[in-house]
């Protein structure tokens, strides 16, 4: 974090005054919002420099190409850190489960973003193609290797995980026929490879496109297949249908397909439309792996939500477009998964957590949700960086004090607690359909220690708990 913050204030000219750490997903990277007097930037820390560089690489080759991603302002000698564009906190993701949360759905609006979403994915993809892809990150290629690693992936942290019975060396079998068939598409094009909702910004009223640090050549139908297939987006089939052809149109006219080995015909549409149901179900597959993954395995309810909704999109594709290969035993798993799940979606969470600080000399803090439950944590045992004089302008949220408490063992394992309480608690009420929890932690002036832990408890849980809404309140100091 030294290190990040010593770039900031290099590339800002001024002192960082503010520091808030940013839900990174699924990523092993860490992610800041960076804030001085007049200067604003989001930080990464990425401890795998290989995978640094590529998205460094891609960001300069869409950047020259007039691909809307964020710039990069800086890069710290260790290639471990950088500082890039902050594009804001709406994701199109979130866009849509606001409309679902307010009784709207998938309408002509969001019809009109993913239509633009899809054009700027046609735009990628041809424009990628000349990217040097000795740069890709982990594989040059999204090739065989590549492809067996997300089908073993859905094999060991979905199939083993979910006790969904198999003959492993007929399911291997199976895996490199539909390897095979797959890698008759043209491959010719640069893949996003997570090209999903999550990733894509709405930023001054332009769509911005973020985490394609492992992009690779490959088959254009799997990025349409990641947006298109999303289980917790769950657009509407015929939604779907349009959004297919219009991406197909734009991709045709953005590209003239070459004649290649496999496919000596300039351009047929039916095999383009039999590979892209091959793409959407090796990427419902992975997408399983990793909610088996993170569900199962590391037990977040959140990702266990999602299953339902992949399998529905799992059904829908094995019932109404069957592949034109011979994939007996993947066929078998994919009606036993089919026949084992729940028949009704798990809707979107509808649950605000109200995170805040407060002053015990002011009194405690109210309940606005008129619930009257919760978590009220007592900050006054820990190390007060109020009784110092040089940290009394300061609050929690600024960088001395928070470097200050960071440094406090005592702080960190009352943290520790507090978040495996409140875990607790929002795992319960995700899975009872509750709408409401407060937490809330009080120091003696509000100002330090409360303030600290409550941005803490903050990012955490947008961090572990993507779809619920987390609200952050300084009774004593408004921010």
């Amino acid at each position: 974090m030294q290190t990040l913050l010593a770039l900031f204030e290099q590339w800002a000219g001024e002192r960082c005054i503010e520091s808030h750490c940013l839900n990174g997903g699924g990523s092993n990277r860490h992610y800041y919002r960076l804030r001085s007097a007049s200067h604003q930037c989001v930080g990464a820390i990425g401890e795998s420099i290989r995978e640094n560089e590529a998205f460094f690489a891609i960001s300069r080759h869409m950047l020259d190409k007039g691909i809307p991603v964020p710039k990069i302002y800086a890069i710290d000698p260790t290639r471990r850190c950088y500082l890039q564009q902050d594009l804001g906190d709406e994701t199109l993701y979130l866009h849509l489960f606001e409309k679902k949360r307010q009784g709207g759905g998938f309408d002509a609006e969001m019809l009109t973003l993913y239509k633009q979403a899809l054009a700027d994915l046609a735009t990628i993809q041809i424009a990628g193609r000349d990217l040097d892809f000795s740069v890709a990150f982990p594989r040059a290629e999204f090739d065989r290797r590549a492809m067996l690693w997300d089908l073993n992936y859905f094999k060991y942290y979905f199939l083993k995980l979910a006790y969904i019975p198999f003959d492993e060396e007929r399911l291997e079998n199976d895996f490199n026929n539909f390897i095979d068939f797959l890698l008759q598409a043209d491959t010719s094009f640069f893949v996003y490879r997570d090209f999903q909702s999550r990733n894509i910004m709405i930023h001054d009223g332009t769509l911005y496109y973020i985490d394609y640090q492992g992009g690779r050549r490959g088959a254009a139908q799997y990025d349409a297949a990641s947006l298109l297939y999303s289980a917790k987006s769950d657009i509407p089939q015929p939604a779907r249908t349009e959004l297919l052809q219009y991406y197909l149109d734009k991709l045709l006219g953005r590209s003239n397909p070459a004649p290649t080995p496999l496919q000596p015909n300039p351009f047929d549409k039916a095999t383009w439309y039999d590979h892209f149901w091959g793409y959407v179900m090796i990427r419902i597959m992975q997408a399983m792996g990793a909610y088996g993954y993170r569900g199962y395995f590391e037990r977040k309810p959140y990702f266990l939500e999602s299953i339902p909704l992949a399998i529905s999109n799992l059904r829908w594709v094995v019932e109404n477009h069957p592949l034109p290969v011979d994939l007996p035993e993947l066929q078998r798993v994919w009606s036993a998964i089919v026949d084992r799940a729940p028949t009704s979606p798990v809707l979107p969470s509808s649950l605000t957590v109200r995170v805040g600080s407060f002053s015990y000399k002011q009194g405690l803090p109210d309940d606005p949700s008129g619930n009257g439950g919760g978590f009220i944590f007592d900050c006054r045992a820990l190390p007060n960086p109020g009784r110092y004089p040089e940290y009394r302008q300061y609050t929690g949220k600024d960088n001395p004090v928070i470097e200050f408490l960071a440094n406090e063992p005592s702080v960190a394992a009352f943290l520790s607690n507090a978040k495996q309480l409140v875990a607790q608690s929002v795992d319960k009420y995700l899975e009872r359909h509750f709408t409401h929890l407060e937490v809330h932690f009080g120091c003696t002036g509000g100002q330090h220690r409360s303030v600290y832990c409550a941005e803490q408890l903050s990012g955490w849980l947008r961090s572990n708990y993507p779809d619920i809404i987390v609200e952050t309140v300084h009774r004593e100091r408004p921010s």
